[in-house]
Order: structure tokens, then C-alpha cells, then sequence
């Protein structure tokens, strides 16, 4: 049966149901969003002598719940438009529409009678085979289908999505024994390249996959803080980023998602699992019980493992729980050797090796937790998945790891680390043992730029990628087919004849080998190759150019290497822009300044949904210099109509780059004039970006791919528009809008986009806005206040953000 999602109905408008149907809307799909009629007026719906059955009290929990939802921080949407496909509804008026409806979510609260009464309604006004999940996160599947028909039952699945839906990528898919196979195959497919989710299939067990070991985890951290006498402090930053995990860690994670619901979790595992071997890591400390107790449940109370108060000097202040006082004393450091040695390498993999072998606490702490999860997620194959990279895939997706147990074993080595575990009293599963016996020494293996696992159950390696792997491609899978590298980029070949340049900077700055990496990519593809894609898997695109280099060399008053540099980078940029063989950029997280301009002159732009993508030059007192700020005359020029003002695209054009706007999605990127549709194509699953790039520049190859010609009739208008923008510009100034800086700073970047101080319009080449930006560029970069700014920003070591 073919199926396409078109419309979905979402019942009930919480936080996870109005925000998943913000998610299905920012795809495209039409959705219905329903919750109850209140059943008492307010305030305001008494003073205009309202009626319950008014459709704008019935309706007002969820209009409230969506409006809520919208101006939420961070946002749900892709855009603000995206919220039009979104009508709202009541349980009472509107069940009777879901006959029209495509896939039905119910997302009521978490009470079996309460779903199962919404089912029932359901079930009276969907057509057959129409699909119908719930997003529940801990009631069985299966009992959720009780009393239904046989069509109701085959068409019906849990689908769980983690909160915020929009961001966090994971959605289980939890069949039950009379789900069709179909249904599920379909709702996993959908769920990957509709919705750009990481879907899992999980079995119908407690807690399912990502939460049952999510909550271990955290339960075991618990455990052993009291076991080895650590403090909150210390476990944060032992649990965190150096690990591969949030910023948030342990605690500041329990605060956000909820201490009551960590604690409902936990002792549902407890209550509901007693053949679990580590059943006892989750019964509730007593500390727990006493927050649980005192109402300090984090974020939704006002207080929970942290609290904001005011210190001495008035000023507020991150407060941390002392659970021997249970007084909230001011944060302090950890100081471990052993993190600190580890903190001085930027590879993940380099670090766990080194923290795994500490000889301090910190080392106690890594050997015991990882030991004592290696042995928690081997006892739980078979019963909560048959594949162990299921297990992995759901945590990375559900709860932000970088690295998953089962890779993390391989990375210290199986049969090594099992004798490990073996001696401090942890056991695996048997199957760990079968498996080395066997001859396979690791989980996962890659071949060919292809990754396999070892299948428990079938004593052999199999894809870890279901169907089409070609779909997917990890840039370091390709390690082995490396064509050339230096110390800061590499260059393979990712089959089908089309090369990839990925670069592993910090905050994927581009500096000079950047630059170098470009340019030799593009001629190695010119030579025998028959397209280019440019990606890379950190947890940014790129931040920028290196503005580090930038702030030295025009410190020290280099204005000839400066000049050349910027040269540099303007000729890498327009050497993309006028290869011989397709270029095609696959941007994702910040895509900021010199990666937009990359951006905006490949041949195809393949961004992943969460793209941020603007050029932030004037943020430190700069303009765009690799090529920016000439494109957006460029296109301001191409924008031109004749039933209106001239100045009005170059207008808007200029208060994007003045204001240092950044999309808050590739899809507004769009709004923004940043992306243009028809170079331009949004990859929703940030896991198919790479692929979907391949196939862009095959396309664009097999379509009889020519050099575009250099522009030489762009529009520029001179002092005709230079005046309005100069008067815009005062004006904000006389509005301490502005500093004296922004406003030359802004007077450079207009001066430019006018194409000087042109006595009336004229058409310009490419290469005479160019010389004009990377002039201005130069002069701005001899001024006291940006050197200031720049200087701010690399004290901070953070991006450069509007």
C-alpha cells in the first residue's frame, strides 16, 4: 500500500502535542491539533458574558497551548508561516473530522483510561487503514489496544518522539505483535526522511530503549557519587562534554527534563522489570526522596539540583544543592588530574582513552560507570532490541551522546575491557563472550564506506543501516579512501565519482589549509573526476573564517599579507563559484560568515532543517570580505522589477547583512535571501545531508553541468541609493540604535553594495565589487573598535552571533 501523509491530527495540545504539530506543519503536512472543551468560563470569557459552547471557549486550551507553543524559546517552528498549516479544534466539535485525516497522534496525558477513552472516539470516525499512534513514553503499547477492531489494532504503533520534538531527533517506533509489518516499516521510513528523524524500532518493554538506559545511567551516576564521595559539582563536569555528552550533564539535565519524571521512570523500571539483574540502580536514594518531598522537582519549581539566587554582591548566581546540608552553596570547581590531562586533546576518542585509564577518583568513576553500563546494555539485548546498534542510535538521538556504549567499547577494545569488567565484579551478557569466541573482536566494523554490527542473534555482522545504505554517508567511514590531507582538512573519494572535502577545525574555522583544501579539491575533481561535495560531521559546519589570523595580522599593521589574505579567500570562494565540475555544500548548525559566502556561490546548497546559516561580519565591526557582500548586490541587481522602487531590494538586501541576521532554520535561510530555491534543497534528516549532496552533484554532472559565466551586468545605483542608505544609517544613529562604529562600519558596507559613489546607475563586473569589499574590508580592519570586538570575540572562543 502506498502511503503519503498529507494530513495528521495530533489529540491533545501539551507541550509535546503542540509542539509535534508544529513539527509535522514546518514538513508541509496539514495538521488538525484537538484538546477538551474547558468545562468552566474564565475570567475574561465571563466579563463578555460568554457561553461554554462559544467556539472561542471551546477552543481555548488549545489556541492557548499553541500560542504558548509559538513563542516559545527555542522555537518549534521552522517558520512562522509554517504555523498556518496548524487549525485548532475540540474534542467534542471535531473527532468527527478525522475521517480526513491521514495518521492520528494521540498525545493526551499519561493515564490508560484517559487514551483509551480517546480511542474509542477515534475509532468511531477514522476511515480503515488509517493509522492512528501514541506518543506515550511508558504505557505499554499493547494495552492500549484493548477492545479495538482488527483494523484499528494493525494500523496502530507507539511513536515516541523526546522533547523538545523539533530538536531532539529520535522517534521510537514501538509495534505491537498485531501491528502490520507495513505500518511499521513505513512509520520508520517516514519518520527518517520526512520528519529528519533517527528512527528506532523498539520493543514493547518498560521504558522502551533510549529511557530505560537513559535512566540507568543516570541512577547509576547517582550511585556512585554516594559510593565514591563525589559532589554535584564533580559529576557535572565529569559527565559532560568530556565525555561526549550535553553541556548539561547528569543533574542540569534532571532539572530540565524533571526530577518527578526521572523518579516516575526509574521506579517504573523498578516495579515493572524484575528480572532486570540491576533492578536495585533504580530504586529512589533517600536524598531523591527528600527533593521528591520538599517539591524541588528543577526547572518546573524553581529549583531543583541548582538554583538562581543572589549572592553578596546582589548579582545572581548559579546555586548547587549540597545533599548533605540540602543547602544551596555557590559552585565549585572539580580538580582532577586526570580530566584535566584529557581536556587538553580536542578528539573524543583520545579522551576516554585517557580518563578510562586515570589513576585518581575521576579514573574510579570512569572505569565503574562505563563498566557498569557495558554490562547493563549487553543484558538487555535481546529483550529491549535484537541489534545493538539500535540501542546506540537511541541514545545519541534521545539523550545527545556523541558516542554510544557499544562504539565506546569497541573504542576501548571488547575482549580487553571484558576482562576488566570480569575482574572488578561486572558481568556481560554471554553473547559478548560467544561473539569474541567466534573470531569478531568488535561490534561494529566498516567496509567499503558501509557500517556493520555483530547481530547477536545472528552470530554474524549485518548493515546497520536497514534498505538503502547509499542513502547515508559518514564522511569517516571513507577514512581508508583518503586521496589527500593536511593537518586541518582531508579529501576522499565517496564513490561515483564525486570527491568530498571535510574539514575537522576547531569550531570549523577556515583558515589558510581551509582554503588550501578547497582549492586543491576542486582541481582534483576538474581532472577525472565528476563533481565535488563539501561537508563535514562536527558539531558545526563552520563559524567562519579564522578571525584570529585576521586580528594579528592587522594588530602587527600587516596590511600587504592581510590584503593578500583576503585575496586568498575571495579567489577560493569564486574558484567554487566557476569550477569546471559541479560544487555542492552541505552546511549544518552554524553556517556563519565566510561559510555562508561558500555557501552562496556553490552550485547547490544541501543544508541540514537545523542550518543557522548569515553573515555576522558587521558583529565585529568588519564587513563581509570572502565574496558577501558582492553577492548580495549581486542579487539585489536580480531582484529588480519594474513596478517598484529600485532601492527596495537593495534595501533588504543591506539590512540583512547590517543587522547580522541568521536563520533560525535553512528553511528561513530562504525568507532571508540567504538560499535560493533553485540552487537549493533542504535535507530534513541531517543524516542524509552527505548522500543527498552526492546525488545533487550527479545530477548536475549527468544534466551536462557547463562553467557558469562571470557576471559583468549587475545594476548598481550609485549615489541614487547611497543617499536613502546613508539617511536610513543617521537615522538610526540619532536613535542610539547605533554607535559611531556601526554607523561607519554600515556606511562602508552601503558604500559598496551602491558600488561607490557612482554618479548615477551603472552595470559592474563581479570583479569590481570584489576589489570595492575586500577595500573596505581593509580599512576597517586598521580601526581601534573592531580590533576591540575582535579581540572580545576570541576571549570568548564562541562564534560571532547577531
Amino acid at each position: 500500500m502506498k502511503r503519503i501523509i498529507k494530513k495528521a491530527a495530533v489529540l491533545g495540545s501539551g507541550v509535546m502535542g503542540s509542539r509535534i504539530a508544529c513539527l509535522l506543519a514546518g514538513t508541509g503536512v496539514q495538521v488538525l491539533l484537538l484538546d477538551r472543551a474547558p468545562g468552566e468560563l474564565n475570567e475574561a470569557e465571563q466579563a463578555k458574558k460568554l457561553s461554554l459552547d462559544h467556539p472561542a471557549v471551546k477552543n481555548r486550551i488549545v489556541n492557548e497551548a499553541l500560542t504558548a507553543a509559538v513563542k516559545s524559546n527555542p522555537s518549534p517552528v521552522y517558520t512562522q508561516d509554517s504555523v498556518k498549516r496548524i487549525t485548532t479544534g475540540n474534542f467534542t466539535d471535531n473527532m468527527k473530522d478525522l475521517g480526513g485525516y491521514d495518521w492520528i497522534i494521540e498525545v493526551v496525558v499519561e493515564q490508560l483510561d484517559v487514551k483509551a477513552g480517546i480511542f474509542t472516539e477515534v475509532e468511531k470516525f477514522r476511515k480503515p487503514g488509517t493509522l492512528v499512534s501514541s506518543n506515550t513514553s511508558g504505557i505499554p503499547i499493547h494495552l492500549m489496544t484493548s477492545g479495538r477492531s482488527d483494523d484499528f489494532k494493525k494500523h496502530f504503533c507507539g511513536t515516541h518522539f523526546f522533547n523538545p520534538p523539533r530538536y531532539l531527533r529520535l522517534l521510537e517506533i514501538i509495534p505491537t505483535q498485531d501491528t502490520d509489518q507495513e505500518v511499521v516499516e513505513f512509520l520508520l521510513h517516514y519518520g527518517d526522511l520526512h520528519l529528519g528523524k533517527t528512527t528506532v524500532r523498539c520493543k514493547d518493554t518498560p521504558a522502551f530503549i533510549a529511557n530505560r538506559v537513559g535512566v540507568f545511567s543516570i541512577m547509576s551516576i547517582f550511585g556512585l557519587m554516594d559510593k565514591l564521595g563525589l559532589n554535584i559539582d564533580q559529576v557535572e563536569a565529569l559527565t559532560g562534554p568530556v565525555i561526549g555528552r550535553p553541556k548539561s550533564a547528569t543533574f542540569r539535565t534532571a532539572d530540565v527534563v524533571g526530577i518527578d519524571t526521572l523518579v516516575k521512570v526509574a521506579r517504573g523500571v523498578y516495579e515493572n522489570c524484575p528480572g532486570d539483574e540491576a533492578r536495585n540502580t533504580f530504586i529512589i536514594p533517600s536524598w531523591l526522596e527528600k527533593m521528591i518531598a520538599n517539591n524541588w522537582l528543577g526547572d518546573k519549581t524553581g529549583q531543583g539540583f541548582f538554583s538562581k539566587r543572589k549572592n553578596e554582591k546582589g548579582e545572581k548566581e548559579i546555586y548547587t544543592l549540597d545533599l548533605s546540608s540540602f543547602e544551596y552553596k555557590p559552585r565549585t570547581r572539580a580538580a582532577f588530574a586526570t580530566l584535566e590531562t584529557a581536556k587538553q586533546s580536542e578528539d573524543l576518542r583520545a579522551s576516554l582513552k585517557l580518563l578510562i585509564e586515570g589513576k585518581d577518583k575521576a579514573g574510579d568513576f570512569y572505569r565503574n560507570f562505563h563498566y557498569s553500563l557495558f554490562s547493563y546494555v549487553s543484558n538487555r539485548i535481546p529483550e529491549i532490541s535484537d541489534e545493538i546498534y539500535r540501542v546506540d542510535d537511541a541514545m545519541k538521538a534521545g539523550f545527545g551522546w556523541e558516542i554510544g556504549a557499544f562504539e565506546t567499547w569497541d573504542l576501548f577494545g571488547v575482549e580487553k575491557t571484558l576482562q576488566k569488567m570480569q575482574s572488578a565484579g561486572y558481568k556481560a551478557a554471554d553473547w559478548v563472550s560467544g561473539m569474541l569466541a567466534k573470531g569478531f573482536k568488535q561490534f561494529y566494523k566498516v567496509e567499503n564506506g558501509n557500517k556493520f554490527c555483530y547481530s547477536p542473534g545472528n552470530k554474524e555482522y549485518v548493515p546497520v543501516v536497514s534498505g538503502n545504505s547509499s542513502a547515508f554517508i559518514v564522511m569517516k567511514n571513507f577514512e581508508n579512501q583518503t586521496l589527500w590531507k593536511n593537518s586541518a582538512a582531508r579529501i576522499y573519494h565517496l564513490g561515483d565519482e564525486v570527491l568530498g572535502l571535510e574539514w575537522y577545525t576547531k569550531l570549523g574555522t577556515i583558515g589558510g589549509e581551509v582554503l588550501d583544501g578547497i582549492q586543491r579539491s576542486i582541481g582534483m575533481a576538474e581532472e577525472k573526476y565528476k563533481g565535488l561535495v563539501i561537508a563535514n560531521e562536527g558539531q558545526n559546519f563552520s563559524a567562519g573564517a579564522n578571525i584570529g589570523m585576521i586580528f594579528m595580522l592587522a594588530v602587527e599593521q600587516e596590511f600587504d599579507e592581510l590584503d593578500m589574505a583576503v585575496r586568498l579567500f575571495q579567489n577560493t570562494i569564486m574558484r567554487a563559484r566557476y569550477s569546471a565540475v559541479p560544487v555542492v555544500v552541505a552546511p549544518h548548525g552554524l553556517s556563519l560568515g565566510g561559510a555562508c559566502e561558500l555557501s552562496l556561490h556553490a552550485d547547490k546548497v544541501i543544508p541540514a532543517a537545523e542550518s543557522y546559516i548569515g553573515l555576522v561580519e558587521l558583529g565585529v565591526g568588519l564587513i563581509p570580505g570572502g565574496g558577501g557582500t558582492k553577492e548580495f548586490a549581486l542579487r539585489a541587481s536580480d531582484e529588480l522589477h519594474a513596478d517598484e522602487p529600485e532601492t527596495i531590494p537593495l534595501k533588504n538586501r543591506f539590512f540583512t547583512i547590517a543587522t547580522a541576521k541568521v536563520s533560525t532554520s535553512a528553511f528561513e535561510a530562504f525568507e532571508l535571501g540567504i538560499l535560493k530555491k533553485e540552487r537549493a534543497l533542504v535535507s530534513i534528516n541531517p543524516d542524509r545531508r552527505i548522500a543527498d549532496a552526492r546525488t545533487a552533484a550527479l545530477e548536475l554532472y549527468e544534466d551536462g553541468y557547463s562553467t557558469p559565466t562571470p557576471r559583468s551586468d549587475i545594476k548598481v545605483l550609485g549615489r541614487s541609493a547611497l543617499g536613502a542608505l546613508y539617511a536610513g544609517i543617521n537615522g538610526m544613529r540619532k536613535a542610539n540604535y547605533a554607535t559611531d562604529h556601526d554607523v561607519l562600519v554600515a556606511k562602508k558596507l552601503a558604500f559598496v553594495m551602491c558600488g561607490g559613489d557612482l554618479s548615477e546607475p551603472a552595470l559592474v563586473t563581479e570583479q569590481y565589487l570584489l576589489d570595492l569589499e575586500r577595500e573596505a574590508f581593509l580599512s576597517l580592519c586598521g580601526e581601534k573598535k573592531t580590533l576591540e570586538r575582535l579581540q572580545a570575540v576570541l576571549k570568548t572562543g564562541k562564534p560571532i552571533r547577531n
